[in-house]
């Protein structure tokens, strides 16, 4: 079975889904961080998005690994623990150019169903209901207001020493939304049949027990 949950930035979908995951024991799959990964990759390697071979290379040579340690996802780049580099400013910043390269998201779409295929998940991100899992039996869409999500993103962001204002956070998100949503491949969108949550005024206990309720209560 596939739970779905899609949404913007910092909408609070990744705690959201990690913690559904637990409560239904199911296993939680956190594609942004696939995608950070090999941003965090091409930029140690000096790659731009735009240069198709290199990328192509690069996607081809690097191994990624998900776990969870400590009720947190836990992600490996060629061996190397890298969960705490790929929420630096300078990825966050990258991620929207090189999640666009078509290149990178079927690569990516490849692992993720491998991994959706094998077990019940909870899957995260902005094209999993719509594309990666279009017949998922379950589909959430979050979002929240930009202070809400400025503010979340903030605490992320001090908890890895950076300290940045709400107000450059809040222009950061709608650029970021403005990427997300006018790719081309794959952009950002609800689903027709998706449940819309806004997680602007909710707890995380909230918005938890909304999609858990809303799962068993179909089951």
């Amino acid at each position: 079975m596939i739970i779905a949950i899609d949404g913007p930035a910092a909408s609070g979908k990744s705690t959201t889904a990690r913690l559904v995951a637990e409560r239904l024991s199911f296993t939680y799959l956190d594609t942004g961080a696939m995608y950070r990964a090999v941003t965090l990759a091409a930029i140690e390697q000096n790659i731009d998005p735009s240069d198709q071979k290199s990328l192509k290379d690069l996607l081809e040579d690097i191994d990624l690994d998900l776990s969870t340690r400590n009720r947190e996802t836990q992600i490996s780049l060629n061996d190397r623990d890298v969960s705490e580099l790929i929420r630096s400013i300078e990825v966050t910043a990258n991620v929207s150019a090189v999640s666009a390269e078509p290149l990178v998201r079927e690569a990516m779409v490849v692992m993720q169903r491998m991994i959706g295929n094998r077990q019940d998940c909870v899957i995260e991100g902005r094209d999993i209901g719509t594309v990666v899992f279009p017949a998922a039996e379950f589909k959430f869409f979050i979002v929240a207001d930009y202070a809400a999500r400025a503010h979340r993103r903030q605490l992320d962001l001090e908890r890895l020493g950076e300290q940045r204002s709400l107000n450059d956070l809040i222009n950061d998100l709608k650029i970021r939304d403005q990427k997300d949503s006018s790719r081309t491949h794959s952009p950002l969108r609800k689903a027709a049949d998706a449940i819309e949550i806004d997680t602007s005024n909710l707890t995380i206990e909230q918005q938890v027990t909304l999609i858990v309720d809303q799962v068993k209560s179909r089951l």
